[in-house]
Protein backbone atom coordinates (compact mmCIF):
# COMPACT_ATOMS: atom_id res chain seq x y z
CA UNK A 1 0.00 0.00 0.00
CA UNK A 2 1.48 3.50 -0.89
CA UNK A 3 2.34 5.66 1.38
CA UNK A 4 0.18 8.23 2.43
CA UNK A 5 2.42 11.13 2.60
CA UNK A 6 3.82 10.82 -0.54
CA UNK A 7 3.44 13.48 -3.10
CA UNK A 8 1.13 12.59 -5.82
CA UNK A 9 3.35 12.89 -8.99
CA UNK A 10 1.17 15.41 -10.85
CA UNK A 11 1.65 17.70 -7.56
CA UNK A 12 5.28 17.07 -7.63
CA UNK A 13 5.33 18.39 -11.95
CA UNK A 14 2.80 21.11 -10.97
CA UNK A 15 5.62 22.34 -8.40
CA UNK A 16 8.38 22.38 -10.61
CA UNK A 17 6.34 23.67 -13.66
CA UNK A 18 5.79 26.32 -11.22
CA UNK A 19 9.51 27.27 -10.20
CA UNK A 20 10.19 27.03 -14.23
CA UNK A 21 7.93 29.41 -14.60
CA UNK A 22 9.09 31.64 -11.51
CA UNK A 23 13.08 31.06 -13.49
CA UNK A 24 11.72 32.47 -16.50
CA UNK A 25 9.51 35.33 -15.52
CA UNK A 26 11.85 36.39 -13.62
CA UNK A 27 14.61 36.14 -16.69
CA UNK A 28 12.31 38.01 -18.23
CA UNK A 29 11.59 35.74 -20.76
CA UNK A 30 8.65 37.37 -22.75
CA UNK A 31 11.43 39.71 -23.92
CA UNK A 32 13.08 37.54 -26.02
CA UNK A 33 16.37 35.43 -25.05
CA UNK A 34 20.06 36.19 -25.66
CA UNK A 35 22.43 33.46 -25.31
CA UNK A 36 23.81 34.93 -21.37
CA UNK A 37 20.10 34.70 -20.60
CA UNK A 38 19.78 31.13 -21.72
CA UNK A 39 23.09 30.27 -19.35
CA UNK A 40 21.90 31.84 -16.24
CA UNK A 41 18.44 30.51 -16.84
CA UNK A 42 20.10 26.95 -17.04
CA UNK A 43 22.30 27.82 -13.93
CA UNK A 44 18.76 28.60 -11.88
CA UNK A 45 16.90 25.36 -12.98
CA UNK A 46 19.69 22.93 -11.56
CA UNK A 47 21.90 20.42 -12.01
CA UNK A 48 19.33 18.58 -14.83
CA UNK A 49 19.43 21.50 -16.67
CA UNK A 50 22.90 22.42 -16.23
CA UNK A 51 23.32 18.81 -17.92
CA UNK A 52 20.90 19.74 -20.58
CA UNK A 53 22.97 23.35 -21.53
CA UNK A 54 26.41 21.23 -21.63
CA UNK A 55 24.82 18.85 -24.18
CA UNK A 56 23.65 21.64 -26.13
CA UNK A 57 26.71 23.53 -26.67
CA UNK A 58 28.09 20.59 -28.65
CA UNK A 59 25.08 21.04 -31.04
CA UNK A 60 26.11 23.87 -33.14
CA UNK A 61 24.46 22.19 -36.28
CA UNK A 62 21.31 22.99 -35.11
CA UNK A 63 21.91 26.08 -32.25
CA UNK A 64 23.75 29.41 -33.20
CA UNK A 65 27.40 29.25 -32.59
CA UNK A 66 27.19 32.61 -29.99
CA UNK A 67 24.89 29.81 -27.88
CA UNK A 68 26.96 26.97 -27.97
CA UNK A 69 29.93 29.43 -26.75
CA UNK A 70 28.00 30.51 -23.65
CA UNK A 71 26.56 27.65 -22.92
CA UNK A 72 30.38 25.85 -22.86
CA UNK A 73 31.06 28.46 -19.79
CA UNK A 74 27.93 26.15 -17.90
CA UNK A 75 29.74 24.95 -14.79
CA UNK A 76 29.83 20.92 -14.32
CA UNK A 77 30.10 20.88 -10.53
CA UNK A 78 27.43 20.55 -8.26
CA UNK A 79 26.27 20.16 -4.93
CA UNK A 80 27.43 16.46 -3.92
CA UNK A 81 25.29 13.91 -2.51
CA UNK A 82 25.20 12.78 0.65
CA UNK A 83 27.67 10.22 1.62
CA UNK A 84 24.68 8.07 2.94
CA UNK A 85 22.87 8.12 -0.34
CA UNK A 86 25.95 6.88 -2.01
CA UNK A 87 25.86 4.11 0.34
CA UNK A 88 22.26 3.20 0.06
CA UNK A 89 22.82 3.36 -4.00
CA UNK A 90 25.25 0.90 -3.70
CA UNK A 91 23.54 -1.48 -1.37
CA UNK A 92 20.46 -2.00 -3.91
CA UNK A 93 23.66 -2.62 -6.21
CA UNK A 94 25.74 -5.05 -4.15
CA UNK A 95 24.14 -5.67 -0.77
CA UNK A 96 26.42 -5.60 1.61
CA UNK A 97 29.70 -3.78 0.35
CA UNK A 98 32.08 -4.80 2.79
CA UNK A 99 32.02 -8.10 0.34
CA UNK A 100 33.77 -6.03 -2.07
CA UNK A 101 35.07 -3.06 -0.89
CA UNK A 102 37.53 -2.69 2.08
CA UNK A 103 37.27 1.13 2.39
CA UNK A 104 35.41 3.68 0.57
CA UNK A 105 36.99 7.74 0.55
CA UNK A 106 33.19 9.67 1.84
CA UNK A 107 35.21 12.99 0.31
CA UNK A 108 34.12 12.83 -3.64
CA UNK A 109 36.76 13.15 -6.02
CA UNK A 110 33.99 14.90 -8.11
CA UNK A 111 30.55 15.36 -8.51
CA UNK A 112 28.58 16.43 -11.44
CA UNK A 113 24.84 16.65 -12.28
CA UNK A 114 24.46 12.77 -13.39
CA UNK A 115 26.86 11.08 -10.96
CA UNK A 116 29.83 11.42 -8.47
CA UNK A 117 32.83 9.51 -8.38
CA UNK A 118 34.36 7.84 -5.03
CA UNK A 119 37.93 6.47 -4.20
CA UNK A 120 37.99 3.02 -2.69
CA UNK A 121 39.71 -0.08 -2.71
CA UNK A 122 38.38 -3.56 -3.32
CA UNK A 123 38.97 -6.71 -0.54
CA UNK A 124 41.54 -7.52 -3.54
CA UNK A 125 43.73 -4.93 -2.87
CA UNK A 126 43.44 -2.81 -5.74
CA UNK A 127 42.97 1.08 -5.95
CA UNK A 128 39.47 1.80 -8.40
CA UNK A 129 36.99 4.63 -9.13
CA UNK A 130 33.64 4.19 -8.04
CA UNK A 131 31.26 6.29 -10.60
CA UNK A 132 27.32 6.70 -8.41
CA UNK A 133 24.73 7.71 -10.92
CA UNK A 134 22.54 10.19 -8.58
CA UNK A 135 19.76 8.57 -7.07
CA UNK A 136 16.07 9.06 -9.60
CA UNK A 137 18.12 11.25 -12.23
CA UNK A 138 16.37 9.41 -15.27
CA UNK A 139 12.67 9.63 -13.54
CA UNK A 140 14.04 13.66 -12.72
CA UNK A 141 14.98 14.52 -16.52
CA UNK A 142 12.40 13.03 -17.92
CA UNK A 143 10.26 14.96 -16.16
CA UNK A 144 12.57 17.98 -16.01
CA UNK A 145 12.42 17.56 -19.99
CA UNK A 146 8.67 16.76 -20.19
CA UNK A 147 8.19 19.86 -18.65
CA UNK A 148 10.22 22.26 -20.03
CA UNK A 149 8.35 21.27 -23.63
CA UNK A 150 5.71 22.93 -22.06
CA UNK A 151 8.18 26.10 -21.02
CA UNK A 152 8.88 26.32 -24.76
CA UNK A 153 5.79 27.53 -25.06
CA UNK A 154 6.00 31.02 -23.02
CA UNK A 155 9.01 31.82 -25.31
CA UNK A 156 7.91 34.83 -27.46
CA UNK A 157 6.74 33.49 -31.46
CA UNK A 158 9.58 36.47 -32.71
CA UNK A 159 13.12 36.75 -32.77
CA UNK A 160 15.88 35.36 -30.79
CA UNK A 161 16.34 31.53 -30.42
CA UNK A 162 12.57 30.10 -31.15
CA UNK A 163 12.68 31.35 -34.40
CA UNK A 164 15.85 29.76 -35.55
CA UNK A 165 15.22 26.07 -34.23
CA UNK A 166 12.92 23.67 -33.59
CA UNK A 167 13.39 23.86 -29.62
CA UNK A 168 11.09 20.24 -29.70
CA UNK A 169 13.34 18.74 -31.94
CA UNK A 170 16.43 19.41 -30.19
CA UNK A 171 14.66 18.70 -26.96
CA UNK A 172 14.21 15.21 -27.71
CA UNK A 173 17.86 14.71 -29.16
CA UNK A 174 19.17 15.62 -25.99
CA UNK A 175 16.71 13.13 -24.21
CA UNK A 176 18.18 10.67 -26.42
CA UNK A 177 21.83 11.61 -25.83
CA UNK A 178 21.19 11.84 -21.77
CA UNK A 179 19.63 8.36 -21.60
CA UNK A 180 22.62 6.96 -23.20
CA UNK A 181 24.99 8.71 -20.71
CA UNK A 182 23.40 7.80 -18.18
CA UNK A 183 23.79 4.02 -19.12
CA UNK A 184 26.23 2.69 -17.38
CA UNK A 185 26.50 -0.15 -18.81
CA UNK A 186 26.94 1.25 -22.22
CA UNK A 187 29.66 3.10 -21.34
CA UNK A 188 31.55 0.35 -19.91
CA UNK A 189 30.92 -1.41 -23.39
CA UNK A 190 32.30 1.46 -25.01
CA UNK A 191 35.85 1.33 -22.54
CA UNK A 192 35.58 -2.23 -23.88
CA UNK A 193 35.78 -1.27 -28.00
CA UNK A 194 37.60 1.49 -26.95
CA UNK A 195 40.38 -0.52 -25.33
CA UNK A 196 39.89 -3.16 -28.21
CA UNK A 197 40.56 -0.63 -31.14
CA UNK A 198 43.74 0.84 -29.27
CA UNK A 199 45.18 -2.35 -28.06
CA UNK A 200 48.37 -2.14 -30.39
CA UNK A 201 49.20 1.50 -29.49
CA UNK A 202 52.03 1.69 -26.80
CA UNK A 203 51.70 4.73 -26.03
CA UNK A 204 47.83 4.77 -25.08
CA UNK A 205 46.31 3.07 -21.81
CA UNK A 206 42.89 2.74 -21.13
CA UNK A 207 41.77 2.03 -17.59
CA UNK A 208 40.84 -1.40 -16.53
CA UNK A 209 37.13 -2.07 -16.04
CA UNK A 210 35.78 -4.55 -13.52
CA UNK A 211 32.81 -5.39 -15.24
CA UNK A 212 31.86 -7.76 -12.52
CA UNK A 213 31.27 -4.80 -10.37
CA UNK A 214 29.39 -2.25 -13.23
CA UNK A 215 26.00 -2.40 -13.39
CA UNK A 216 23.33 0.09 -14.83
CA UNK A 217 24.02 2.73 -12.05
CA UNK A 218 27.15 1.74 -10.97
CA UNK A 219 30.68 1.71 -12.48
CA UNK A 220 33.95 0.15 -10.79
CA UNK A 221 37.10 1.09 -12.63
CA UNK A 222 41.11 1.46 -12.15
CA UNK A 223 42.00 4.17 -10.22
CA UNK A 224 45.01 6.68 -12.16
CA UNK A 225 46.92 8.39 -10.99
CA UNK A 226 48.44 10.75 -13.18
CA UNK A 227 48.59 14.62 -14.72
CA UNK A 228 46.38 16.43 -16.22
CA UNK A 229 47.25 16.80 -19.88
CA UNK A 230 47.46 20.59 -20.00
CA UNK A 231 49.66 20.67 -16.43
CA UNK A 232 52.69 21.91 -18.27
CA UNK A 233 54.60 22.86 -14.78
CA UNK A 234 54.27 19.33 -13.51
CA UNK A 235 54.63 17.58 -16.90
CA UNK A 236 57.96 19.42 -17.46
CA UNK A 237 58.90 18.93 -13.73
CA UNK A 238 58.70 15.14 -14.72
CA UNK A 239 60.97 15.22 -18.04
CA UNK A 240 58.25 14.74 -20.30
CA UNK A 241 58.24 16.06 -23.90
CA UNK A 242 55.25 18.42 -24.30
CA UNK A 243 55.58 18.53 -28.21
CA UNK A 244 56.02 14.71 -28.23
CA UNK A 245 52.74 14.64 -25.86
CA UNK A 246 50.95 17.07 -28.60
CA UNK A 247 51.83 15.07 -31.51
CA UNK A 248 50.89 11.77 -29.93
CA UNK A 249 47.70 13.14 -28.59
CA UNK A 250 46.50 14.83 -31.95
CA UNK A 251 47.94 11.31 -34.06
CA UNK A 252 45.77 9.15 -31.96
CA UNK A 253 42.58 11.10 -32.23
CA UNK A 254 42.88 11.08 -36.18
CA UNK A 255 43.23 7.20 -35.91
CA UNK A 256 40.05 6.76 -33.93
CA UNK A 257 38.18 8.93 -36.68
CA UNK A 258 40.19 7.10 -39.50
CA UNK A 259 40.82 3.77 -38.41
CA UNK A 260 37.43 2.75 -36.65
CA UNK A 261 34.83 5.78 -36.94
CA UNK A 262 34.64 5.66 -32.73
CA UNK A 263 35.99 8.19 -31.07
CA UNK A 264 36.21 10.39 -27.56
CA UNK A 265 33.40 12.73 -28.19
CA UNK A 266 34.89 14.84 -25.01
CA UNK A 267 38.60 15.15 -24.78
CA UNK A 268 38.85 18.04 -22.66
CA UNK A 269 41.63 18.28 -19.81
CA UNK A 270 39.51 17.08 -17.41
CA UNK A 271 39.39 13.35 -19.24
CA UNK A 272 42.74 12.92 -20.51
CA UNK A 273 45.40 11.94 -17.99
CA UNK A 274 49.32 10.99 -19.17
CA UNK A 275 50.68 8.39 -16.30
CA UNK A 276 53.50 6.55 -17.10
CA UNK A 277 54.64 7.48 -20.17
CA UNK A 278 51.27 7.05 -21.60
CA UNK A 279 47.87 8.95 -22.69
CA UNK A 280 45.30 7.64 -20.64
CA UNK A 281 41.69 8.43 -21.44
CA UNK A 282 38.87 8.24 -19.38
CA UNK A 283 35.33 9.03 -19.12
CA UNK A 284 33.81 7.03 -21.73
CA UNK A 285 30.25 8.62 -21.44
CA UNK A 286 30.09 10.49 -24.58
CA UNK A 287 31.73 8.84 -27.60
CA UNK A 288 31.57 9.85 -31.29
CA UNK A 289 30.60 7.45 -33.62
CA UNK A 290 30.54 7.89 -37.68
CA UNK A 291 29.19 5.51 -40.36
CA UNK A 292 30.94 4.55 -43.37
CA UNK A 293 28.93 6.15 -45.35
CA UNK A 294 29.57 9.51 -43.14
CA UNK A 295 33.27 8.46 -43.16
CA UNK A 296 33.73 7.95 -47.00
CA UNK A 297 31.43 11.76 -47.42
CA UNK A 298 34.26 13.41 -45.12
CA UNK A 299 37.01 12.10 -47.24
CA UNK A 300 35.26 13.53 -50.40
CA UNK A 301 34.62 16.45 -48.77
CA UNK A 302 38.30 16.59 -47.88
CA UNK A 303 39.31 15.71 -51.46
CA UNK A 304 37.28 18.11 -52.82
CA UNK A 305 38.59 20.87 -51.04
CA UNK A 306 42.37 19.97 -51.84
CA UNK A 307 40.94 19.46 -55.53
CA UNK A 308 39.58 23.63 -54.98
CA UNK A 309 37.03 21.17 -56.48
CA UNK A 310 32.93 23.47 -54.84
CA UNK A 311 30.77 21.07 -56.92
CA UNK A 312 32.63 17.99 -55.22
CA UNK A 313 31.82 19.50 -51.51
CA UNK A 314 28.69 20.60 -52.24
CA UNK A 315 27.86 16.68 -53.84
CA UNK A 316 29.65 15.41 -50.26
CA UNK A 317 27.80 17.78 -47.87
CA UNK A 318 24.18 17.13 -49.77
CA UNK A 319 25.28 13.55 -49.28
CA UNK A 320 25.63 13.36 -45.71
CA UNK A 321 23.55 16.27 -44.82
CA UNK A 322 19.88 15.99 -43.27
CA UNK A 323 17.84 19.03 -44.95
CA UNK A 324 15.24 19.90 -42.32
CA UNK A 325 13.46 23.05 -44.90
CA UNK A 326 13.88 23.75 -48.33
CA UNK A 327 17.88 23.98 -49.95
CA UNK A 328 18.36 26.28 -52.09
CA UNK A 329 21.06 25.11 -54.22
CA UNK A 330 22.24 28.19 -56.04
CA UNK A 331 22.67 29.73 -52.55
CA UNK A 332 24.51 26.51 -50.88
CA UNK A 333 26.90 26.58 -53.95
CA UNK A 334 27.29 30.33 -54.01
CA UNK A 335 28.41 29.82 -49.83
CA UNK A 336 30.47 27.06 -50.60
CA UNK A 337 32.47 28.41 -53.07
CA UNK A 338 32.82 31.88 -50.99
CA UNK A 339 34.03 29.31 -47.93
CA UNK A 340 36.55 27.51 -50.92
CA UNK A 341 37.90 30.76 -51.48
CA UNK A 342 38.48 31.96 -47.87
CA UNK A 343 39.91 28.36 -46.28
CA UNK A 344 40.52 26.34 -49.28
CA UNK A 345 44.08 28.61 -50.60
CA UNK A 346 45.56 28.24 -46.49
CA UNK A 347 48.44 26.77 -46.51
CA UNK A 348 47.93 23.43 -44.88
CA UNK A 349 50.27 24.12 -41.56
CA UNK A 350 48.01 27.27 -41.07
CA UNK A 351 44.62 25.84 -41.26
CA UNK A 352 42.44 26.37 -37.79
CA UNK A 353 40.27 23.04 -37.94
CA UNK A 354 37.86 24.00 -35.39
CA UNK A 355 37.24 27.56 -37.32
CA UNK A 356 36.99 25.85 -40.52
CA UNK A 357 34.51 23.17 -39.55
CA UNK A 358 32.47 25.87 -37.56
CA UNK A 359 32.22 27.63 -40.51
CA UNK A 360 30.93 24.70 -42.86
CA UNK A 361 28.57 23.97 -40.08
CA UNK A 362 27.38 27.41 -39.99
CA UNK A 363 26.87 27.45 -44.49
CA UNK A 364 24.95 24.22 -43.47
CA UNK A 365 22.54 25.43 -41.13
CA UNK A 366 22.24 28.72 -42.90
CA UNK A 367 20.96 26.43 -46.10
CA UNK A 368 18.47 24.43 -44.09
CA UNK A 369 20.76 21.28 -43.63
CA UNK A 370 21.29 19.14 -40.55
CA UNK A 371 24.83 17.72 -39.88
CA UNK A 372 24.87 13.82 -38.21
CA UNK A 373 25.18 13.57 -34.51
CA UNK A 374 28.50 12.08 -35.44
CA UNK A 375 30.03 15.07 -37.54
CA UNK A 376 28.85 17.82 -34.86
CA UNK A 377 30.25 15.87 -31.94
CA UNK A 378 33.82 15.05 -34.00
CA UNK A 379 33.51 19.09 -34.95
CA UNK A 380 33.37 19.96 -30.81
CA UNK A 381 35.76 17.24 -30.57
CA UNK A 382 38.49 19.28 -32.60
CA UNK A 383 37.62 22.43 -30.64
CA UNK A 384 39.29 20.24 -27.39
CA UNK A 385 41.55 19.09 -29.29
CA UNK A 386 42.93 22.27 -30.38
CA UNK A 387 42.52 24.02 -27.03
CA UNK A 388 44.78 21.59 -25.33
CA UNK A 389 47.54 21.88 -27.83
CA UNK A 390 47.12 26.03 -27.78
CA UNK A 391 48.09 25.37 -24.04
CA UNK A 392 50.98 22.27 -23.79
CA UNK A 393 52.05 23.43 -26.99
CA UNK A 394 51.51 26.21 -28.97
CA UNK A 395 53.47 25.83 -32.06
CA UNK A 396 52.55 22.53 -33.05
CA UNK A 397 49.33 22.83 -35.31
CA UNK A 398 46.65 19.73 -35.55
CA UNK A 399 46.57 20.00 -39.31
CA UNK A 400 50.24 20.02 -40.03
CA UNK A 401 50.39 16.71 -37.50
CA UNK A 402 47.17 14.84 -38.88
CA UNK A 403 48.38 15.52 -42.15
CA UNK A 404 50.84 12.62 -42.38
CA UNK A 405 48.48 10.58 -40.40
CA UNK A 406 45.27 11.14 -42.55
CA UNK A 407 47.36 10.11 -45.62
CA UNK A 408 48.51 6.84 -44.50
CA UNK A 409 45.34 5.82 -43.01
CA UNK A 410 43.46 6.18 -45.98
CA UNK A 411 45.63 4.38 -48.37
CA UNK A 412 45.79 1.67 -46.08
CA UNK A 413 41.53 1.56 -45.52
CA UNK A 414 40.94 1.80 -49.29
CA UNK A 415 39.50 -1.60 -50.19
CA UNK A 416 41.80 -1.65 -53.52
CA UNK A 417 39.71 -4.76 -54.82
CA UNK A 418 36.41 -2.68 -55.19
CA UNK A 419 38.60 0.77 -55.89
CA UNK A 420 39.93 -1.22 -58.74
CA UNK A 421 36.43 -2.88 -59.90
CA UNK A 422 34.80 0.72 -59.85
CA UNK A 423 37.30 2.26 -61.82
CA UNK A 424 37.38 -0.73 -64.42
CA UNK A 425 33.74 -0.20 -64.54
CA UNK A 426 33.75 3.16 -65.30
CA UNK A 427 36.65 2.56 -67.83
CA UNK A 428 34.24 0.39 -69.23
CA UNK A 429 30.80 2.91 -69.33
CA UNK A 430 33.52 5.92 -70.41
CA UNK A 431 34.64 3.77 -73.38
CA UNK A 432 31.84 2.43 -74.62
CA UNK A 433 29.77 5.92 -74.57
CA UNK A 434 32.80 7.43 -76.13
CA UNK A 435 32.51 4.82 -79.55
CA UNK A 436 29.15 6.04 -79.35
CA UNK A 437 30.13 9.68 -79.44
CA UNK A 438 30.95 9.49 -83.64
CA UNK A 439 27.11 7.82 -84.26
CA UNK A 440 25.63 10.40 -82.10
CA UNK A 441 27.47 13.26 -83.68
CA UNK A 442 26.54 12.45 -87.63
CA UNK A 443 22.67 11.84 -86.17
CA UNK A 444 22.36 15.35 -84.28
CA UNK A 445 24.41 16.78 -87.60
CA UNK A 446 21.95 15.41 -90.33
CA UNK A 447 18.84 16.44 -88.16
CA UNK A 448 20.00 20.01 -88.47
CA UNK A 449 20.68 19.96 -91.97
CA UNK A 450 16.98 18.16 -92.40
CA UNK A 451 15.76 21.33 -89.87
CA UNK A 452 14.34 18.75 -87.66
CA UNK A 453 16.55 19.83 -84.43
CA UNK A 454 15.57 20.37 -81.10
CA UNK A 455 16.65 21.49 -78.10
CA UNK A 456 15.01 21.71 -74.74
CA UNK A 457 15.97 23.70 -72.10
CA UNK A 458 15.44 23.34 -68.48
CA UNK A 459 15.28 27.28 -66.90
CA UNK A 460 15.06 27.91 -63.23
CA UNK A 461 14.79 31.14 -62.36
CA UNK A 462 15.85 33.17 -58.99
CA UNK A 463 13.22 34.36 -56.39
CA UNK A 464 13.18 37.84 -57.18
CA UNK A 465 12.33 36.85 -61.08
CA UNK A 466 9.48 34.02 -60.18
CA UNK A 467 7.93 36.85 -58.17
CA UNK A 468 8.20 39.53 -60.49
CA UNK A 469 6.24 37.04 -63.33
CA UNK A 470 3.93 36.53 -60.84
CA UNK A 471 2.53 39.12 -60.54
CA UNK A 472 2.97 40.79 -63.68
CA UNK A 473 0.59 37.95 -64.86
CA UNK A 474 -1.79 38.53 -61.88
CA UNK A 475 -2.32 42.34 -62.56
CA UNK A 476 -2.67 41.07 -66.47
CA UNK A 477 -4.88 38.60 -65.83
CA UNK A 478 -6.91 41.41 -63.09
CA UNK A 479 -6.44 43.58 -65.98
CA UNK A 480 -8.35 41.54 -68.69
CA UNK A 481 -11.45 40.55 -66.18
CA UNK A 482 -12.09 44.77 -65.70
CA UNK A 483 -11.91 45.34 -69.08
CA UNK A 484 -14.49 41.92 -69.38
CA UNK A 485 -16.47 43.51 -66.76
CA UNK A 486 -16.67 46.55 -68.81
CA UNK A 487 -18.00 45.02 -71.85
CA UNK A 488 -20.30 42.55 -70.52
CA UNK A 489 -21.82 46.12 -68.50
CA UNK A 490 -21.61 48.08 -71.62
CA UNK A 491 -23.93 45.00 -73.56
CA UNK A 492 -26.63 45.08 -70.92
CA UNK A 493 -26.72 48.76 -71.18
CA UNK A 494 -28.13 48.22 -74.21
CA UNK A 495 -31.26 45.77 -73.31
CA UNK A 496 -34.27 46.70 -71.78
CA UNK A 497 -33.14 44.61 -68.21
CA UNK A 498 -35.01 45.99 -65.15
CA UNK A 499 -34.78 47.48 -62.63
CA UNK A 500 -32.72 50.80 -63.70
CA UNK A 501 -30.45 53.23 -62.02
CA UNK A 502 -30.23 55.99 -63.87
CA UNK A 503 -31.25 54.80 -66.72
CA UNK A 504 -28.99 52.12 -66.80
CA UNK A 505 -29.73 48.34 -66.08
CA UNK A 506 -28.86 47.52 -62.34
CA UNK A 507 -26.48 44.81 -63.36
CA UNK A 508 -24.57 47.05 -65.75
CA UNK A 509 -24.67 50.16 -63.54
CA UNK A 510 -23.48 47.71 -60.98
CA UNK A 511 -20.67 46.17 -62.75
CA UNK A 512 -19.59 49.75 -64.10
CA UNK A 513 -19.06 50.48 -60.16
CA UNK A 514 -17.06 47.37 -59.20
CA UNK A 515 -14.65 47.92 -62.33
CA UNK A 516 -14.27 51.38 -61.62
CA UNK A 517 -13.92 50.37 -57.89
CA UNK A 518 -11.17 48.42 -58.43
CA UNK A 519 -9.33 50.32 -61.40
CA UNK A 520 -8.96 52.73 -58.61
CA UNK A 521 -7.94 50.52 -56.11
CA UNK A 522 -4.81 49.38 -57.93
CA UNK A 523 -4.37 52.52 -59.11
CA UNK A 524 -3.56 54.13 -55.63
CA UNK A 525 -1.78 51.10 -54.69
CA UNK A 526 0.79 51.41 -57.29
CA UNK A 527 1.19 55.19 -56.48
CA UNK A 528 1.70 54.18 -52.92
CA UNK A 529 4.45 51.61 -53.45
CA UNK A 530 6.27 54.46 -55.93
CA UNK A 531 6.42 56.37 -53.16
CA UNK A 532 7.78 53.97 -50.79
CA UNK A 533 10.60 52.77 -52.96
CA UNK A 534 11.65 56.42 -53.55
CA UNK A 535 11.85 57.02 -49.62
Amino acid sequence: MPDSTETPRHEVQGHRLREIREVLSKNHITRGISPEKLRVILEELGPTYVKLGQIMSMHSDILPKVYCDELMNLNSSVTPMPYSEVLSILAEAYGDTKDIFSSIEEKPLGSASIAQVHRARLKTGEDVIIKVERKGIYEIMESDIRLLKKAVRFLPPVGDLKNLVDLDLVLDELWSVSQEEMDFLREAANMEEFEENNKGIRYIYVPRLYREYTTKNVLVMEYIDGIAIDDKETLTKYGYDLNEIGTKFVTNFISQIVDHGFFHADPHPGNVKISGGKIVWLDMGMMGRLTEHERRCMVRGVEGIAMHDTSKVVEAVLEVGKPFGKTDHDRLYRDMRDFMQEFGTTPMGQVDVAATLEAMMEIMKANKIGMPHGLTMLARGFAHMEGVLASISPDLNMIGIAQSAVTEDLFREINWKDEAETGVRHLYRSAKKGLDIPALTADIMKEYLAGHGRMTLRLETSEELSQLVYSSVRSLVIGMCIVALLIASSILCLTDMTPRIFGIPFLGFFGYLIAFGSSLYFLIRYFIRKFRKRK
